[in-house]
């Protein structure tokens, strides 16, 4: 635990919030900065609240000094991959371009420790359909690229000045928090657990299972979905290593095995103990058939164990947050 403040970029969104609740409790101060175009303020259960924008240096500054700030959580990002296909250009400016500004003020600011949310896309298609660190970087949309351009931008800072970082990359974040406080209310969400329980409860009308004839066991895409507060914990180990001065890292976060779409969909329809309406469609552009985390390096480096590698509870947790939203 440190005396200085903790900045949480994006904590008033589904992993942020997660991630700032988690420090909180763990006895940190915490400082979220977020617009609220994607996130909501009672999100942020805990600690201090600061409407703004990610790349506004001016703010940052301020933020940083006057809570002397020395960690940086950063999750603030646009992250639908469909979306970033149609709408680029908004997608560098507010993952690249606002994080470059971001480090510039970690780097005037004598910031020590830089946590980076980044993400499974970056590897694009990989050969076997399984990713460890060491795979090629090779994203097929803009939402891989741009934050593989801002891993980059972090690498070159870190080589360059005394702020160390670790950045991890999410595979399919999925769940909510246990205990009810939190969860994924992102509108017009992608993510398909969220989606089928979004069925579930009435709030769509169909699941749309995007392509069935992927080189995989059913047909369907193959991901290693994550349950979130795994994935929080996992930022707190970060920080631990950082404090305890590791050296700068990117590791994947990710159980190491994998469910197809037609697998999550039974899940939901076991737990919810009802069929859902189905609809098969063309494969959507940008989704690679089979993508798994080689995630030895995290658990080696940050001794991570996870808790919650269950896909019924991931989709149990899934199903009581979406009980309590509204239409």
């Amino acid at each position: 635990m440190s005396d200085n403040a903790i900045l949480v970029t994006g904590g008033a969104g589904y992993i942020g919030s997660h991630v700032a609740l988690m420090l909180a409790e763990a006895g940190e101060r915490v400082v979220v900065l977020d617009n609220l175009s994607t996130g909501f303020r009672d999100a942020v259960i805990k600690g201090e609240f600061v409407p703004g924008d990610t790349g506004d240096r001016e703010l940052v500054t301020r933020l940083i000094k006057s809570h002397a700030i020395d960690t940086v959580m950063h999750f603030a990002a646009h992250t639908i991959v469909p979306e970033s296909i149609t709408d680029p250009l908004t997608y560098y400016q507010n993952n690249t371009c606002a994080t470059r500004n971001l480090l510039e003020c970690c780097r005037d600011n004598n910031v020590k420790h830089f946590v980076f949310s980044s993400t499974a896309a970056v590897y694009g298609i990989p050969a076997d359909g399984m990713a460890d660190e060491n795979t090629p970087t090779v994203p097929i949309n803009p939402y891989g690229t741009s934050k593989l351009m801002s891993e980059w931008i972090l690498r070159d800072l870190c080589a360059a000045s005394d702020l160390r970082h670790v950045a991890l990359r999410y595979f399919n974040v999925a769940g909510s928090d246990p205990q009810g406080r939190v969860g994924q209310r992102t509108h017009k969400a992608t993510l398909l657990i969220k989606v089928a329980c979004e069925v579930a409860q009435g709030k769509r009308p169909e699941l749309v299972l995007f392509g069935t004839d992927y080189p995989t066991a059913d047909g369907t895409g193959v991901r290693d979905y994550i349950h979130v507060t795994d994935l929080a914990a996992a930022h707190i180990r970060a920080l631990a290593y950082l404090r305890r001065g590791g050296p700068s890292r990117t590791l994947n976060v990710g159980y190491g095995r994998g469910f197809s779409v037609r697998e999550v969909i039974a899940a939901v329809e076991r737990i919810h103990g009802t069929r859902l309406p189905v609809r098969e469609a063309a494969r959507r552009p940008g989704d690679p058939p089979r993508l798994i985390a080689v995630s030895d390096a995290i658990k080696q480096t940050l001794d991570w164990r996870p808790e919650l590698d269950d896909l019924d509870t991931i989709v149990q947790t899934s199903l009581d947050w979406e009980k309590t939203l509204g239409d």
